[in-house]
């Protein structure tokens, strides 16, 4: 996988990092490269995530963590995705990130619970998105979301593709997007995150971040910080459902605010949920802060808080 970034933005456009329970963009950066590093935190990734495995080569990894060590230590708390449990490199990965401030791991190649437990145990607190990448590795993956320190799970579609010979169609991975959404609502997680879409066309990024939110995928994994806005815009509430849940709200107040009938209450949790996205997203506030609260009943949600 290339994961070579090349950043464009404007300085002003400082970037602004979310919690990593509702991040939608999560722009891998090569640790190879420092100069990198700067430019990527300006941009509007939701998290960035500083990567020490697939883009770096054996040879560069040492010059990799030295990079990562160093941005840490200037007071970033950024995320890094490690080398996969087994590897040689592994255990040195978590020996030099502990006690920095690293935000969290995105933990390569999982193919069971203890590759997420004993990363866990080396790094108490620090959460952990497993990244689950090959056949084995979906075979087990209710089990792997329920592991202890599991944060969120995240769907390596190139290495999976390899491994299992599967085309890119989204048919073709219907199955294996639907294990990663189930897995993970039925272990309490935030919803997971998809893999990336590799090449510069914006239409082919729009309408595979469209499958991501169809298949209930709340995230998706970036090569470039270019790629970040559009997943973001595909990833949010749309105008038209911030709209809905606004009319809906207006039309219960005036039917008194008494859930009339089964429906009532499914559509109560999705307009709650569509404009409490909408304000953690920064998007449009003002339109709908004027609702009634008695009518935004709290409701269920995918947020799951570490």
């Amino acid at each position: 996988m290339d994961n070579e970034v090349s950043i464009s933005h404007d300085d002003a456009e400082v970037g602004s990092r979310i919690s990593p329970v509702l991040a939608r963009s999560w722009l891998l950066v090569n640790g190879a490269q420092y100069e990198r590093f700067a430019p990527a935190a300006r941009s509007r990734a939701d998290i960035v995530v500083l990567d020490i495995e697939d883009a770096v080569a054996p040879k560069d990894k040492v010059a990799a963590r030295a990079n990562v060590v160093k941005w840490l230590g200037e007071g970033n708390s950024d995320w890094v995705r490690i080398n996969g449990f087994g590897t040689q490199w592994w255990q040195e990965d978590l020996e030099m990130l502990a006690g920095t401030s690293v935000g969290g791991v995105m933990l390569a190649m999982v193919e069971s619970v203890d590759h997420v437990t004993e990363t866990a145990k080396r790094l108490p607190n620090v959460p952990i998105v497993a990244l689950v990448e090959t056949a084995r590795g979906l075979e087990r993956i209710t089990e792997i979301a329920a592991a202890k320190g599991t944060f969120r799970l995240a769907f390596g579609i190139g290495d999976f593709r390899r491994d299992t010979g599967f085309g890119d169609n989204p048919t073709t991975l219907a199955y294996a997007r639907s294990r990663f959404t189930i897995a993970a609502k039925a272990a309490h997680l935030p919803s997971a995150i998809d893999g990336p879409t590799v090449g510069n066309s914006a239409l082919k990024l729009s309408e595979a971040t469209a499958v991501s939110a169809e298949f209930g995928m709340t995230g998706k994994i970036c090569l470039t910080p270019e790629q970040c806005p559009t997943v973001n815009e595909g990833l949010s509430p749309s105008v038209d459902e911030i709209n809905w849940a606004k009319e809906f709200f207006l039309e219960f107040e005036r039917d008194g605010g008494e859930i009339r009938n089964g429906s009532d209450l499914p559509r109560i949790a999705r307009a709650n949920k569509i404009l409490d996205l909408a304000r953690a997203y920064g998007i449009e506030p003002s339109e709908f802060d004027d609702i009634d609260d008695p009518a935004h009943i709290p409701a269920p949600s995918d947020t799951y808080h570490y």
